[in-house]
Formats: structure tokens, C-alpha cells, sequence
């Protein structure tokens, strides 16, 4: 055995071939698993797709690094449940492309934000984190309310999420561009904020 480990240690392309070998069955075994659970495939009963509005909101919230500061997962731990709500389950973000679950907390977690704050909190908020929260260390986004969303982009995105699976309508694919046409990004990343958590 012994005569074994050295050969292999001494090769560096044994060796190679032996960590491939080693992580293909650890992935494996990771991996497999979760592609026949049908639970992880299927959205929660009342579960639907963003609108127009909240998909933008939600790329101006990943192209702004939010997710590098708020986590959108509760884990089924008594101290989070207790300080967040209910624990996050896959179902909730079927159609959420990229998931952005996270462990990252350095503000608080985002998964049950929905209606907790009025849209005129958020506003000001964004705007100027430490007005409504003193001891703050969020960066201010004032640009997010001079910005206009571009309307033609989300139709785009709409039309690739259907032939992905969301159930998008031609008619909502069609009237999507008209319901954000001149909105801020402020106004767009609110919406989604407020929709954190309502369809679950």
C-alpha cells in the first residue's frame, strides 16, 4: 500500500487522473440526487413570474451588487425563522434566473421584505440610507432616480425566459416594453423589492 501512494505521488499525471476520479464521484454524488427530486422542479402553488417592472427592478438590483450585501434565503434555522419568517424552500425562486440566494449578510436578508416598508421608505432609502436608518453603512444609489429604464431590453428578456419556460404570454411580452416606458430605475427596483417574499 505504502509502494502504492509513492507511485502515485511521484506521478504527477496518476495523480491528476486520481483527484479527477476522486471529485467526479463526490459531484456525482451531489448532483444526482437533486436532478430526480421533483420537488426542487416544480414552483410553489402560488408562484408566478415577474412583471415587466419587477424583472427590471431586479437586474438593477444584481447589476448594482445588492446580493453582495443581502442574502434572499432563510435557512430552517430557530434564530433566523424567528428574526426573518418562514425559511426559504426552492419552490419560491423557480423563476428567479440567476437564484440569488446567497449566505452573504452584511445588511439584513431580503427574503421577506415584501410590504414590510411602503414605497416612499424605499425611495428615500436608496436615495439616502442613513435618512431612515442612521446607523446605515449602505451606499446611497441617487442615480437610480434619474435613470430611465430602456423598454425595448425587456422585451427581449421576456421573449428568452419564455422559450426558457416562464409561462409569458405574447400579450404580456407585447405590452411589456408600454408598462415600463418611462420609469426610473428607482421606480423599477422597488417594485421588485416589494414583491420579495408575496408569492411564496
Amino acid at each position: 500500500m505504502l509502494k502504492l501512494h509513492k507511485t502515485i505521488e511521484s506521478n504527477s499525471a496518476l495523480l491528476i487522473f486520481g483527484i479527477l476520479i476522486v471529485a467526479s464521484i463526490g459531484g456525482l454524488v451531489q448532483i444526482l440526487p437533486n436532478l430526480f427530486d421533483q420537488s426542487l422542479h416544480r414552483g410553489t402553488e402560488n408562484i408566478k413570474p415577474y412583471s415587466a417592472l419587477e424583472l427590471t427592478g431586479r437586474d438593477i438590483y444584481i447589476r448594482e451588487g445588492c446580493v453582495g450585501c443581502h442574502s434572499q434565503q432563510i435557512r430552517p434555522l430557530v434564530g433566523e425563522v424567528m428574526r426573518y419568517g418562514k425559511n426559504s424552500i426552492a419552490g419560491e425562486f423557480i423563476y428567479d434566473r440567476p437564484f440569488l440566494w446567497g449566505s452573504k449578510r452584511t445588511g439584513p436578508d431580503l427574503a421577506r421584505l415584501a410590504g414590510k416598508y411602503s414605497d416612499k421608505w424605499h425611495e428615500i432609502h436608496l436615495i439616502n440610507p442613513r435618512a431612515v436608518v442612521p446607523e446605515s453603512i449602505m451606499p446611497a444609489y441617487p442615480w437610480l432616480d434619474k435613470n430611465k429604464v430602456d423598454p425595448e431590453l425587456i422585451v427581449a428578456k421576456l421573449k428568452l425566459l419564455k422559450k426558457m419556460g416562464h409561462p409569458y404570454t405574447d400579450e404580456q411580452i407585447k405590452q411589456a416594453g408600454r408598462d415600463i416606458e418611462g420609469k426610473t430605475e428607482l421606480e423599477a427596483m422597488i417594485a421588485y423589492l416589494q414583491v420579495l417574499g408575496v408569492y411564496r
